[in-house]
């Protein structure tokens, strides 16, 4: 949405504030910002505000400067991470971003964005996807439709409500599909930008391939996924541990349907009756250190578990967070199966 639909000037009147609120649409409410002649914002306006101010004035033709809300909230537009929990508190549906003039230079929809995290991300898309043959034999696995949606706009639009504006896919294998459905991204307000992979380059040479990262952070992640991962505990768990690299983890149960001896030598110290095992697994998103993809070699094949054995194997630290929600891996006919009767169910 322009700012414009959502900017009013002081002067306007009360009648000609209810048209442009009416016209409002794919918002979580319906608000306009008050201006000054320079620009700078000078209160909120809502129906309610308006409805009051006619119930005591009954004047229809009253300047909206008269009436407007002059202690809405608002927040500084400046580069890094911006926790937005303590506005959600407060119950603040949408917040202005301003400049140091108090100029509105963007509007957060608060229903809609969780958090605005400082990273770029890529997302790797450029895999044949052979085990969901015939499926993929024309279609990309990426675009494979889901819920309405190809997959990897899932992950783009859950990326988009993080605050994520700039995003790297890497594509080979029928990546033209890719491209002509997304372009440049502005159709979304982002910008996607594609790295074309001559030959394969495994699950990180990629990173090697953009000529540089804007943001200290870069966040990597398969494109096959379906999940409501928290990106933002993620961010914040690798932040707050000082870690170069965090990774996101799902939980792996096996259950042992036997008794399980504790052994000495022939000797049985003790047993465990069908014990079950919880291992911690890789799930194919990764957050790391923009200086890591100095240790990736140029254009040649080179996956992410490298990069982080050779991060432990000299000292680095990596963390692990579990997912918490939704997580499948969409690498087998029936992992799409499982999907698209869960995403009947759930919202992404």
């Amino acid at each position: 949405m322009k700012l414009e639909t959502l900017l009013i000037h002081k002067d306007k009147t009360l009648l000609e504030a209810l048209v442009k609120l009416d016209a409002i649409r794919n918002f979580s409410r319906r608000i306009l910002f008050v201006v000054e002649d320079n620009g700078s914002l000078l209160g909120s306006l809502t129906d309610g505000d308006i409805r009051r101010s006619l119930i005591a004035n009954k004047d229809i033709y009253q300047n909206v400067g008269t009436i407007c809300n002059r202690s809405f909230l608002s927040e500084r537009n400046r580069p890094g991470y911006l926790d937005l929990k303590e506005y959600r508190k407060k119950d603040i549906k949408i917040l202005p971003l301003v400049d140091d003039k108090k100029k509105m230079v963007k509007i957060l929809d608060l229903e809609k964005t969780i958090s605005i995290l400082p990273v770029e991300c890529m997302i790797m898309a450029g895999g044949r996807g052979k085990r969901l043959s015939p499926l993929t034999d024309t279609i990309p696995k990426p675009m494979l439709p889901l819920g309405g949606k190809p997959i990897i706009e899932h992950n783009i639009d859950r990326l988009i409500s993080f605050g994520i504006q700039k995003i790297y896919i890497s594509v080979k294998y029928l990546g033209e599909q890719i491209e002509d459905y997304f372009g440049d991204g502005s159709a979304k307000g982002i910008k996607i930008e594609y790295i074309w992979e001559d030959e394969p380059l495994g699950t990180a040479g990629a990173l090697s391939l953009v000529d540089k990262f804007e943001s200290e952070q870069v966040l990597l992640m398969n494109s096959d996924l379906f999940t409501n991962i928290d990106f933002e505990e993620l961010y914040r768990v690798k932040l707050e541990s000082g870690a170069d690299m965090a990774v996101a983890s799902t939980e792996y149960k096996i259950d042992v349907p036997y008794a399980v001896f504790q052994t000495e030598q022939n000797k049985v110290k003790e047993f465990k009756e069908k014990p079950s095992f919880v291992y911690h697994s890789n799930a194919g998103i990764y957050l790391l250190d923009r200086n890591l993809i100095a240790r990736i070699p140029k254009n040649k094949f080179y996956d992410i578990t490298d990069l982080m054995e050779n991060l432990v194997e000299n000292g680095g630290e990596l963390v692990h967070h579990p997912i918490l929600g939704y997580w499948i891996d969409i690498g087998k006919p029936l992992d799409y199966e499982q999907a698209k009767e869960f995403i009947k169910h759930s919202r992404n």
